[in-house]
């Protein structure tokens, strides 16, 4: 944009050349101030026909301040010019203003103050003024200062001296405001390429200016500003004769000593005492018929200078030399009955400023002490004027208000809070229209926040406008919905500390609860089938418009959206993780609870004491609602588990959950544990959570366990345990009945890990748990004997193991670490029974059980007679083991075969003739498989039948299925993978086993290289598969599982019916693998045998199923 168009700089230079004309036979350079009120219309005509008129409001436009301020600045430049004597072959080529300085005529001073005075630029002057250099700004002050007092002097003259001064310290706050390219900016830009080029306008030069009427006027680089416009003030303080000027004088004053002398920071004032001035201000100029918003940031930026420090610091001046110079004008003036505010009552806007400036300088004054000699006076002087207080219209501040906000005037966030929060102003259509047309102005926190509170009082107000409220509320939603995430957290934060309920923590308007409740449904409807279905993963995009949808519902009810939130992650297949994610992206919703606000509604609904309450408590009314599936069930504890777990969306953020381990369990798992044997209660469950509450990672010390009632808790699970030891038994009464033993198994690992993290911190301050170790040590005596080694990790080795005395005598255990227990149930000759149940207890007890054993192996009847008693043992023990103590009794087994120790015969029952096959390697299989039917048999028995429930009998099958899974696994791996070749072939590459003892050497160990022969067997091992050994030990299997699946009482036999469906298909896969390892004669004997076993089945369509495998399994091997 170009400084000033064409045809406005002709109109200007035009105008210069005609004042020029009317100057002579002088000219405007030799112009004297008398003469610019016969040759300075010209040039007043052409700035109004530039800048053209005042906008409506009675103030200038943007545009007409702009020209104005850039004819200003040529004419100055023109000056500063002339006085640098600036080359005119440099000028053209770079100063910008050189087209329309070169075409004015020449001018001085006279013409520049008289144009700035007479087309009211005093404020661009000013602007102009501040980017100069300091010393060049008091010379320009000194000049300015003796054209005002130069003939013709008058009131008119000192008023814009005034204005001058007031506005170098208004402007102090816009001097940074001017961007690259404004005026002010190439303005200084340009006086400082003139001061370099020229010395003589350099600010520190002694002889720097070279001026017709001011040639002395000169100032030094420590000018004091504020003492040359006191001064000034001073000497033309007989030219006022007016009140409103000597107040404007005083005022000026006054607010220029306290901003320079009584203050070091800005005084920050109250919103409402800032309104207070506004308005008053803002009836003195007569804005309260028609308010115009340039009167009211005139008015602040009044009032901004008049709290600000000055930026022109005294140099030379003192406090008390000031003090004494404003005493002097004021008591000249009051002498003259200047001072004395005459009708109307309403004070004019200097009084009012006057008014605002003694209350501020008197109290200042007494904690000055430097101005002690002066303050008197100058207190009674000021103290005795008679200023009437300026009143305001009642509506006035809130049309302020509404101006300021809606003009985004200065500070204007802070009175949009404001403005939210007057519950008087609430009821009028123009605060709801200010609201609704400046929505972006109140999206901060705090504005939300009194918006908020002021629509609860109008919501529970006794006879509510239920319009209002509505669109009220959802204005504040829609304000709400456009924070950013962190600042939607504050706001959420913020209500639930006044409200679980929000809005509806009291009773409302039906039709504002039935229009929220229709947003709370389309709201999570939107959800559910926009993301929250079968769908798993959900885009950032999807997850954040769910997150903003749920914000939105819940700042107006929390507790609505967490109920919602619940409902659907618990009844809605899929939405688990989804709400989960939701949630952690508004962890205000959670947030901890604090005080109440002053003057907001406090909390009726008796909800919990933090936001994490508030949620366990919507998911107990969700669980309470129905009877939960089993799948439902499910989704809660995976939904319970995602809040536990600590999140965080960067690295360097703290993780941290939204539920904490502990409240879950205080919440769920306590309450339901203790009311074990109710009828409704699932410890299932409860075991589940709590595991998943235990295994959540980066828990602190002290661990949260210990705010849980830790070592009750432990007793609580100890008991629990106890009472489902024989879990196929009819529970007594209060007794608590477990489903499965995988129960059982989740309940000894929750026990045992539960006990390792209350160890760990009985272990870090013993002293501190001592009588808890004691009690919990106590309380076990009423248990079964196994729960004190579960309990073991609790207090180490401040006890004994405790085990039955019988035990003691088949196994050799040291006294320092073990002692007997005389129990009932455990009397002569149930040792090995108690031996068995340390074994399956853990690993650690296997190895002791294993090594401590008492028996002579050199003595056949002992091994007999302890085989004989292992196998009774065995049979008591099998039933109620779980599948991981059962796992640890078949090692147990395994080793004692493997050393001896247990004396097992395996009979050819079912073959009819002695196989010349090699069955060493399979022996320890074939005798388990054996000793295993025997187990069978004897549990299967008529004296032992009527043990078991049906579900035990299943339990059983699928031990003994197990078990057999687990034999095959040990036989297969003895089987090459691939058939061995019939000859060897030069174009094979050398065996393994070759390669490994090259790669070896001879120092390998003997175990796993025999002496001499070693090698050679290894080799031949490779070359002659034993496939016909592996048939007939999966034949034996078979025959032994089929065995006892006639056996078994109650039909409890599907897994015992799919075990043998896969022995018959690795049957088959091992004869199509190696088909010269059973003849056409033996797959015919095969078939008859395995049908002939297989018709013993009562089940008909097990049978059939088995036989039309045994078919298909012979003729694919002939």
């Amino acid at each position: 944009m170009a400084l000033i168009m064409d045809k406005d700089a002709a109109v200007l230079q035009g105008a210069f050349l005609q004042a020029e004309k009317l100057c002579l036979p002088s000219s405007l350079a030799s112009i004297r101030k008398a003469d610019w009120s016969r040759v300075g219309r010209p040039v007043l005509q052409a700035v109004r026909e530039i800048c053209g008129p005042d906008d409506g409001g009675g103030g200038p436009s943007l545009r007409a301040s702009a020209l104005k301020k850039r004819v200003v600045g040529v004419v100055w430049l023109k000056l500063l010019s002339r006085e640098a004597e600036e080359d005119m072959e440099t000028a053209w080529r770079e100063n910008a203003f050189f087209p329309l300085q070169n075409g004015l005529p020449e001018l001085n001073h006279v013409v520049l103050l008289e144009l700035v005075k007479s087309a009211a630029a005093a404020r661009l002057f000013a602007r102009l003024l501040l980017h100069l250099p300091r010393p060049r700004i008091g010379a320009e002050l000194q000049r300015l200062a003796e054209h005002v007092g130069s003939e013709p002097a008058g009131e008119e003259d000192v008023r814009f001296f005034l204005e001058v001064w007031w506005e170098l310290w208004r402007g102090g706050g816009e001097v940074d405001a001017g961007s690259e390219g404004s005026m002010e900016t190439m303005f200084a830009e340009r006086f400082a390429r003139l001061a370099s080029d020229a010395p003589r306008l350099a600010p520190h030069a002694a002889k720097r200016l070279k001026l017709d009427s001011a040639a002395g006027a000169t100032a030094s680089a420590d000018t004091d500003i504020l003492q040359v416009l006191l001064h000034a003030l001073k000497d033309m303080s007989d030219l006022l004769s007016s009140t409103d000027a000597c107040f404007q004088a005083l005022s000026v004053s006054l607010d220029a000593v306290y901003t320079s002398f009584l203050i070091k920071q800005e005084v920050v004032a109250p919103l409402p005492e800032k309104l207070d001035f506004l308005c008053k201000a803002v009836c003195c100029r007569g804005g309260s018929q028609t308010l115009c918003p340039e009167l009211i940031q005139d008015a602040q930026r009044d009032l901004s200078a008049s709290l600000s420090p000055s930026q022109f610091e005294p140099s030379s001046m003192k406090l008390c030399e000031a003090l004494r110079i404003i005493t002097d004008l004021a008591q000249r003036w009051k002498d003259k009955g200047l001072l004395t505010a005459g009708e109307p009552s309403t004070p004019c806007y200097p009084g009012f400023l006057l008014q605002q400036s003694v209350r501020r300088v008197l109290p200042a004054l007494g904690g000055a002490p430097e101005a002690a000699t002066e303050e008197v006076p100058l207190r009674d002087l000021l103290q005795s004027l008679d200023l009437p207080a300026a009143e305001e219209a009642p509506e006035m501040q809130a049309r302020v208000t509404a101006a300021i906000v809606a003009h985004r005037l200065q500070d204007y966030q802070g009175f949009a809070e404001l403005f939210a929060g007057q519950a008087s102003w609430a009821r009028s259509d123009s605060w709801v229209r200010c609201l609704e047309e400046n929505q972006a102005a109140f999206r901060r926190p705090r504005s939300l926040r009194s918006l908020s509170s002021t629509l609860m009082g109008l919501l529970h107000a006794e006879s509510p406008d239920v319009g209002r409220c509505r669109k009220l509320m959802k204005i504040t939603a829609d304000v709400f919905s456009a924070l950013s995430l962190e600042d939607k957290n504050r706001a959420l934060a913020a209500m639930l500390a006044s409200s679980s309920r929000g809005f509806f923590g009291r009773p409302v308007p039906p039709a504002v609860t039935e229009g929220f409740e229709q947003e709370l449904n389309m709201a999570f409807n939107c959800i559910i089938q926009g993301g929250g279905g079968a769908s798993a993963a959900v885009s950032q995009g999807n997850l954040t418009t769910a997150a903003s949808l749920v914000a939105r519902v819940a700042f107006q009810n929390p507790e609505a959206a967490l109920r919602s939130c619940c409902h659907s992650a618990l009844f809605n297949r899929g939405s688990v993780s989804l709400m989960a994610r939701i949630l952690q992206q508004l962890p205000g919703l959670l947030a901890q609870r604090g005080g109440e606000h002053e003057g907001e509604p406090k909390d009726d609904s008796g909800g919990p004491p933090s936001g994490g309450g508030l949620l366990c408590r919507c998911l107990q009314e969700a669980i309470g609602t129905k009877a939960m599936s089993a799948s439902e069930t499910q989704q809660l504890l995976q939904f319970l588990g995602l809040l536990m777990a600590p999140y965080g969306t960067t690295e360097e953020e703290q993780k941290q959950s939204l539920l904490s381990p502990q409240m879950v369990v205080n919440t769920f798992v306590l309450p339901s544990l203790s009311a074990v044997g109710d009828h409704g209660v699932d410890p299932e469950f409860s075991l589940q959570l709590l595991h998943a509450a235990l295994a959540v990672e980066g828990a602190p010390s002290p661990h949260w366990v210990l705010g849980c009632s830790p070592f009750p808790l432990l007793f609580v699970l100890a008991q629990l345990y106890c009472q489902a030891y024989r879990c196929w038994e009819e529970p007594p009464e209060g007794a608590v009945h477990l489903r499965s033993m995988d129960t059982k198994e989740l309940l000894v690992s929750v026990l045992t890990t539960l006990g390792q993290v209350v160890g760990a911190e009985v272990e870090a301050a013993p002293s501190s748990w001592s009588r808890a170790l004691f009690w919990l040590y106590n309380k076990a005596e009423e248990l079964d004997w196994t729960v004190r080694f579960h309990l073991k990790p609790v207090w180490g080795q401040h006890f004994k193991n405790e085990v039955p005395s019988a035990m003691l005598e088949v196994c050799d255990l040291p006294e320092q670490e073990w002692s007997g227990l005389d129990l009932p149930e455990y009397g002569q000759g149930t040792g090995l029974l108690a031996w068995m149940e340390c074994c399956s207890l853990s690993d650690s007890l296997r190895s002791t059980m294993l090594s401590g054993l008492s028996l002579d192996r050199r003595r056949p009847d002992h091994v007999a007679m302890f085989s004989k008693g292992l196998l009774v043992a065995l049979t008591q023990t099998l039933p109620w083991c779980s599948v991981s103590q059962w796992a640890r009794l078949l090692g147990v087994l395994r080793e004692l075969m493997a050393s001896a120790r247990l004396s097992v015969p395996f009979s050819l029952e079912y073959v009819d003739y002695l196989p010349l096959l090699d069955l060493r390697r399979f022996s320890c299989e074939l005798r388990l498989s054996v000793l295993l039917l025997r187990v069978l048999q004897l549990l299967c028995g008529s004296s032992c039948s009527a043990w078991l429930s049906p579900d035990g009998w299943a339990h059983v099958c699928r031990l003994y299925a197990h078990a057999v899974r687990s034999m095959m696994s040990c036989v297969k791996a003895k089987l090459p993978l691939r058939p061995p070749p019939k000859g060897p072939d030069p174009r094979d590459p050398e065996p393994s086993v070759s390669a490994a003892e090259t790669e070896e050497g001879p120092g390998k160990d003997a175990e796993d290289s025999p002496e001499e022969s070693g090698d050679a067997a290894v080799e031949e091992e490779a070359h002659t598969a034993p496939s016909q050994e592996v048939l007939f030990v999966l034949s034996q299997l078979f025959c032994h599982v089929q065995h006892i699946q006639v056996m078994m009482p109650g039909g409890e036999s599907e897994p015992l019916f799919l075990c043998s469906l896969e022995i018959l298909s690795h049957y088959e896969a091992i004869m199509a693998a190696f088909p010269d390892s059973c003849s056409h004669v033996d797959s015919d004997n095969t078939r008859h045998f395995f049908s002939t076993i297989t018709d013993n089945l009562s089940d008909q369509h097990m049978k059939a199923v088995l036989q039309q495998k045994i078919a298909q399994l012979v003729s694919s091997a002939a």
